[in-house]
């Protein structure tokens, strides 16, 4: 994300380098050439040029989605650079009031002459506040962007994974709502629909209609957003998507007009929250009762896979949801269909090295995989689990770990990647592979063999990277400088 700053001091340049850059594409723009000069010899990335001319302005290139900072200095020509700046295209503007000029007084000069600018007291702003507001404005941003480029779209779909979850779920009704649209006028689809229990009774609830959608009803669509998924994981069917708006590791391979993909952040729900927030979208209790059980089903109550800004969303949201629908959402997910294939890995499963490795066969629904994968995680012996089935000729991994070990996605890649669909987190990951693939790498998919061939494999992975890890070490010992005797 670029950052353009119009600043005069020196301190001020240092100060928002140091605290910026770490989230910005931050350049500087100076009128002394002396000081661009020194401060360029220190590695800052500065310019010199008139401030009162608009060419300097349109040089910078500056775009609808450029974070704009302007020191007041108290001076008249504040409001000349303004004008310049919004001429070349500046629409995410700030003023920093530092020292003497960041009154209440000079605030409302501003702010009259200029209704759209941002007025901020430098001595407010230190860290954390100063990224907060820039980082919503440009999710706001963002979020206008593709509401204008959907808003004339006569159909519009909000694509899902297959089997859809609470997260893809949840994000379909925030992203209906963020596109000011109706459930004729968006529809939320699935190539496979809600077949888990707990899945379908959150659709009942909350009357969530996920329409089946045929592979050649795609091109009938005016524009096609997806919500927790990425276009890799139709492998082939789509390459190129209107938006995208996920939260697992970013994947290659396809264009999108918009996309929105956060990694780092434990549900797709919760950058929904902030694109809701960012525009002060009326939010349902429907939608965010749905939302916020997303986030606490896909962070296992924040137990995995979530950090701050899951915690936000989660505090934003709880206020406006239903809470009692949500504990009647939750209710109890044992069922004796699952209790069988548990008791099946229990019998076939083997345990090497707090590794716990199952084929479970045939199987009916996939959700029986990720459930008793994540069963045995809490095993007291237990740090890994890879649980194996075959479902509608595809041959499905789920993985689990603790979350303070190797990747899991880094797993799944480096043994299926080449396959199918694979990747996930450090402590979830999944892995879909057509069998024949699987067939023609692996021998036939058959009941000891496969559970013995991803002990092999994730023990080998794990010893790799123990290996790794001690290198690393004795390298850094190396490093040390000895300690002289006395």
């Amino acid at each position: 994300m670029r950052c353009l700053a119009i600043c005069q001091d020196e301190l001020l340049i240092k100060v928002l380098d140091e605290i910026l850059l770490a989230s910005f594409e931050i350049e500087f723009l100076v009128d002394s050439p002396a000081l661009a000069r020194r401060l360029g010899d220190a590695g800052v990335h500065i310019t010199a040029a008139d401030l009162k001319r608009k060419d300097t302005y349109l040089k910078a290139d500056i775009s609808p989605s450029t974070c704009v900072i302007v020191q007041d200095t108290g001076k008249r020509g504040l409001k000349k650079v303004l004008d310049n700046i919004r001429d070349a295209g500046g629409t995410l503007i700030y003023v920093l009031g530092v020292g003497i000029s960041a009154s209440a007084d000079r605030e409302d000069e501003i702010k009259s002459a200029f209704p759209d600018v941002s007025y901020l007291a430098m001595a407010e702003l230190f860290g954390g506040p100063l990224l907060t507001e820039f980082g919503r404005s440009l999710t706001r941003a963002r979020v206008q962007q593709y509401q204008r480029y959907f808003a004339d779209a006569d159909r519009v779909l909000i694509l899902l994974h297959n089997d859809p979850d609470p997260d893809a779920m949840a994000s379909g009704l925030a992203l209906r709502n963020l596109l000011r649209r109706t459930k004729t006028t968006a529809i939320i689809g699935a190539l496979q629909n809600v077949t888990r229990p707990e899945n379908l009774r959150m659709a009942n609830l909350l009357d969530i209609h996920v329409e089946t959608i045929a592979a050649g009803d795609l091109q009938t669509f005016d524009r096609i957003a997806m919500v927790d998924v990425q276009p890799h994981y139709f492998t082939g069917l789509i390459d190129r998507v209107d938006l995208v708006i996920d939260h697992h590791p970013e994947q290659q391979g396809y264009s999108a007009v918009y996309k929105d993909i956060r990694s780092d952040y434990g549900s797709t729900c919760t950058i929904l929250t902030e694109h809701l927030r960012a525009v002060d979208a009326n939010i349902s209790e429907r939608t965010a009762t749905a939302m916020l059980y997303a986030i606490k089903s896909d962070t296992l109550f924040f137990n995995r896979q979530a950090n701050r800004v899951d915690l936000e969303a989660f505090s934003f949201l709880y206020p406006l949801s239903d809470a009692a629908l949500i504990r009647k959402m939750e209710g109890a997910e044992i069922t004796m269909e699952r209790l069988a294939f548990v008791m099946k890995a229990t019998e076939h499963g083997r345990l090497e090295e707090q590794v716990f490795c199952a084929f479970l066969g045939e199987l009916p629904r996939e959700d029986f995989i990720p459930y008793v994968a994540d069963f045995f995680l809490q095993l007291e012996d237990v740090k890994w689990t890879i649980i194996a089935g075959l479902v509608n000729g595809s041959f499905v991994v789920s993985v689990r770990n603790l979350g303070y070990s190797r990747n899991a996605g880094e797993f799944v890649r480096k043994v299926f990647g080449a396959l199918g669909s694979a990747g996930g987190h450090r402590a979830m990951a999944k892995a879909v592979v057509p069998v024949e693939s699987y067939r023609t790498r692996f021998g036939e998919p058959t009941g000891e063999a496969v559970t013995a061939g991803l002990l092999e494999q994730a023990l080998q992975f794990l010893h790799e990277g123990n290996a790794a890890e001690k290198d690393k070490k004795g390298r850094d010992r190396e490093r040390e400088p000895a300690i002289p005797r006395t």
